[in-house]
């Protein structure tokens, strides 16, 4: 069984900011395997499916972004799932708008919604899908940067990424996380369109919700 969780915050305000990226990219997985129905359970919104034989949990937490894991942590006790069988989906600042990076596992960033995540399911063993939304522009605070929608510019860089991931979300329930970065992570020779640095300038965290 594998949980695939996307972030952001709950309500009609926060719905196309660049925050909630990964509640985007788990409505478009969900659109894409079709008959599925979103009810309430462990403070998200759940959807049940298989993909390729296998159950799958489509999450969005609604407890906003920084308190993810009082969401995933029960749900995760509750099914005895390890921390491996959880996919979270998350929006990246570190990385230009557009720009998509799958990981094994790691250390928050100074994401809080992976911050939290790690301290209720007490462990970082859990792959990450993250999507670039690129560095705040001039005189902007980090809030106001997450808290915002995506420019002209950047938003068909997000649509691309998201539907460039979906095969990959399939590819890491069938085949595994390793199997999906190497077909899905970017190669900088060969793809200059999802070039971007990754760990570097890490100077600032996410405070929003």
């Amino acid at each position: 069984m594998k949980i695939i969780a996307g972030l952001g915050n709950p309500g009609a305000e926060y719905a196309q900011t660049k925050h909630n990226v990964g509640f985007m990219l788990v409505d478009a997985l969900a659109n894409r395997i079709g008959g599925l129905t979103w009810k309430e359970a462990f403070s998200s919104l759940v959807g049940e499916t298989r993909i390729a034989g296998e159950k799958v949990f489509l999450v969005k937490p609604q407890t906003y972004m920084n308190d993810s894991g009082t969401a995933l942590g029960p749900m995760l006790s509750y099914y005895k799932c390890e921390p491996a069988e959880l996919i979270v989906v998350h929006d990246d600042m570190d990385i230009p708008a557009g720009t998509v990076r799958i990981r094994r596992k790691g250390g928050s960033g100074g994401h809080n919604g992976i911050k939290s995540i790690i301290a209720h399911i007490g462990g970082e063993d859990f792959p990450r899908v993250r999507i670039g939304i690129g560095r705040p522009p001039a005189g902007w605070t980090v809030i106001n940067h997450v808290l915002a929608p995506f420019s002209e510019e950047d938003a068909p860089r997000i649509r691309e990424a998201i539907a460039y991931l979906l095969p990959a979300m399939e590819c890491i329930v069938t085949d595994g996380v390793d199997m999906a970065m190497n077909r899905y992570n970017p190669q900088k020779k060969k793809n200059r369109e999802y070039e971007g640095t990754d760990e570097a300038h890490k100077t600032e965290r996410i405070e929003a919700k």
